[in-house]
């Protein structure tokens, strides 16, 4: 049989090639460098030969040529990469020895440090995360809050180098000079280097430059980068007194696409993961193969994981409609119209905490006309579209129904404004490329536990505890029968069901991996007394849950005992700075602490409007990963021109 393959190859020689309209494939060939040889592109071979449009080539395969010219591949050598370093502070650090299960959330929330400062002083951080790695911190906060892991060295060091890499024949310094709140552009500066450089937002950066966005970053030019004092959700540090046996993570970090993309002016630029080709990178940033190869001509030696792309940005589908300020339209079922009830407490939940937001963001400075629309119920829907003009709307966040999120996408079809859905996640709705959807789908934490399931998984009889419906658990059957090798899975209807194995060899019970597939409360008070009663019989048992249910929180000791891991899509920080001050702001305009809805509704405003500049360009912003009050937003592209989608979670682990 043969197998047919590509593999991107480096070309070391020069060929002379004469004119020939066919080629016939031959061990070792592949479309790049069959195109080499014939001095045309990737994609003109490919339109050429249609049947092999997804690069799968066979030898003995013929393929179509026109070619008429003498093609000369050479190799060119680029001269040596010059690092310029500038340090902006100096401060006395130290390491840690990274442990097992200690994560990067782990880590900020012990040591008292944002997610923002640690990777200012490890800029490899994600591929330094591995136990036994070792991790700069402030050496105060290691005395201070690292208890039994203590400092392993202690050194006068400066943080970070903010590194320029400089391609050039003759070896070339370049400084940067920061002399106070002022800053002098560098020439290969941008908005995100400067942003990320000095931890101040795009927005607060054109606050204290009148003009800057209009004239744009031009090299020699004087800023003011003085940082904002005020915390906001994108880097607010995460403080919260937890329970010792139970650690929380970040959640998908090294899963998304958002958190393996980095923007800059006119690429982003994305790491490689396991399992990527070349065609599932060009499909999932809409870029041809040659582009692809022109901004990464390393793929010339192959693919690998853990590479870093360059990958062309695509144009805005949204362009700003005329004004200083951001209209947005809030569209909400309070139902006046239509005198029902069903929706309107969840509604006036959502305003209360979106008010919040909105009245946040302009205080900052933000400039925004926003726009209340009850939208009714599904049958009187289309009539609360009279109330939009979509040649005067910038942003419209709601409805919460999926149908009328297509009902509203259609009716702004040619305008492509952003349309956020708060609460609809459908597959069916991830081919509208102006739609952003807040909710995480269920098969993002099914994933996730197959995942931790696998990492665990050592030949033990597995349950599910399924819902009714039992799509949830039969997606992660599927999905571990896949990870890991024949595994015995049972689907049970109750927790009761799960009973410990036995071991042939002695007649002793042995441990099960029991996994809660099922978001009622009380099959998650169920599940609780099943495994803490399971795990008195029977040391070993390990326990997963795709949902969170408030009896975990009140049983860890005893859950502890199985390594419960469970997932999360909101939860406040109570202790945290950020999270003090948005409960006290909505306590003393409400007097009362914000309800479930409410939650939902400052975390989706104010994160939308936080991602917004005066160009309206939020798409622009898509790929940062903020925490608001209780929800983390981590945005991936569905597909090529596909809804932006939510993918963003926490982890919670409870150990003995």
């Amino acid at each position: 049989m043969i197998k047919r393959f590509f593999i991107l190859s480096s070309l070391c020689m020069v060929l002379g090639v004469s004119a020939q309209k066919s080629h016939t494939v031959v061990q070792g060939d592949n479309p790049y460098n069959i195109a080499k040889k014939y001095g045309i592109t990737v994609d003109e071979l490919l339109k050429l030969n249609p049947k092999h449009k997804d690069g799968k080539l066979a030898i003995g395969d013929v393929l179509t040529i026109k070619s008429e010219k003498t093609a000369t591949a050479a190799v060119t050598k680029s001269a040596p990469a010059e690092k310029a370093t500038v340090s902006t502070s100096t401060s006395s650090l130290g390491k840690i020895v990274l442990q097992p299960k200690q994560t990067i959330y782990g880590i900020t929330k012990q040591y008292r440090i944002s997610e923002t400062d640690l990777r200012k002083l490890n800029p490899e951080l994600d591929s330094h995360m591995k136990i036994g790695d070792e991790i700069t911190l402030p050496l105060a906060s290691i005395k201070k809050y690292g208890g039994t892991q203590q400092a392993v060295t202690a050194e006068k060091h400066t943080e970070p180098p903010v590194e320029k890499t400089i391609t050039t024949i003759t070896p070339t310094v370049v400084t940067t000079s920061v002399e106070g709140e002022s800053y002098v552009i560098q020439s290969k500066d941008n908005y995100y280097r400067i942003t990320k450089q000095f931890g101040i937002s795009q927005q607060d950066l054109y606050a204290l430059n009148p003009g800057l966005e209009e004239k744009g970053l031009k090299p020699g030019d004087t800023i003011k980068i003085k940082k904002s004092n005020t915390n906001t959700a994108s880097n607010a540090v995460v403080e919260e007194a937890v329970n010792p046996k139970a650690k929380m993570d970040s959640g998908n970090e090294k899963s998304t696409t958002s958190s393996n993309v980095a923007a800059g002016d006119d690429y982003v630029t994305y790491t490689v993961q396991q399992g990527d080709t070349v065609f599932s990178i060009v499909n999932k940033f809409g870029v041809s193969i040659d582009e692809l190869i022109a901004l990464n001509p390393d793929l010339s030696h192959g693919l690998k994981t853990g590479m870093v792309l360059k990958i062309k940005k695509q144009d805005a589908a949204y362009i700003k409609k005329n004004g200083d300020a951001l209209s947005v339209i809030l569209m909400l079922p309070f139902g006046y119209s239509t005198n029902e009830t069903q929706y309107r407490g969840m509604a006036l939940d959502f305003l209360t905490g979106a008010k919040l937001a909105i009245e946040r963001n302009a205080k900052g400075g933000q400039k925004l006309d926003i726009k209340v629309v009850d939208s009714g119920n599904e049958a009187s829907f289309k009539n609360s579209l009279t109330q939009i003009n979509p040649d005067n709307t910038d942003l419209i966040i709601g409805p919460f129904f999926k149908s009328n999120v297509i009902d509203v996408l259609d009716f702004t079809k040619n305008q492509k404004i952003p349309i956020v859905a708060p609460f609809a996640n459908s597959p069916e709705l991830y081919n509208y490329s102006n739609l952003i959807i807040v909710e995480t789908n269920n098969q993002t934490y099914a994933d996730k536990i197959v995942e931790e399931v696998k990492g665990v998984y050592s030949d033990q009889k597995i349950y599910i505890v399924a819902d009714a419906k039992k799509e949830d658990a039969n997606y992660i059957k599927a999905g571990l029968e896949k990870a890991v090798k024949n595994p015995n899975i049972i689907i049970v209807n109750s927790s009761a069901d799960i009973q410990p194995d036995q071991n042939m060899m002695t007649g002793q019970s042995a441990p099960v991996i029991a996994i809660l597939a099922n978001d009622d409360n009380a099959a998650g008070d169920a599940f609780a007394n099943r495994i803490v009663a399971m795990s008195k019989e029977v040391q070993g048992m390990k326990a997963f849950s795709m949902f969170y249910s408030p009896t975990f929180e009140k049983r860890v000791d005893e859950l502890s005992q199985a390594s419960l891991v469970y997932l999360m899509d909101r939860k406040i920080n109570t202790d945290g700075s950020f999270e003090k001050e948005i409960l006290a702001a909505y306590k003393s305009k409400y007097c009362k602490t914000p309800p479930k809805y409410a939650i939902v509704g400052f975390d989706v405003v104010n994160d939308m409007l936080t991602r917004e500049n005066k160009k309206g360009e939020i798409f622009k912003q898509m790929n940062k990963v903020q925490t608001q009050l209780a929800t983390k937003f981590e945005f991936v592209k569905s597909k090529a021109n596909g809804a932006y989608v939510n993918t963003g979670y926490r982890v919670i682990r409870l150990v003995p």
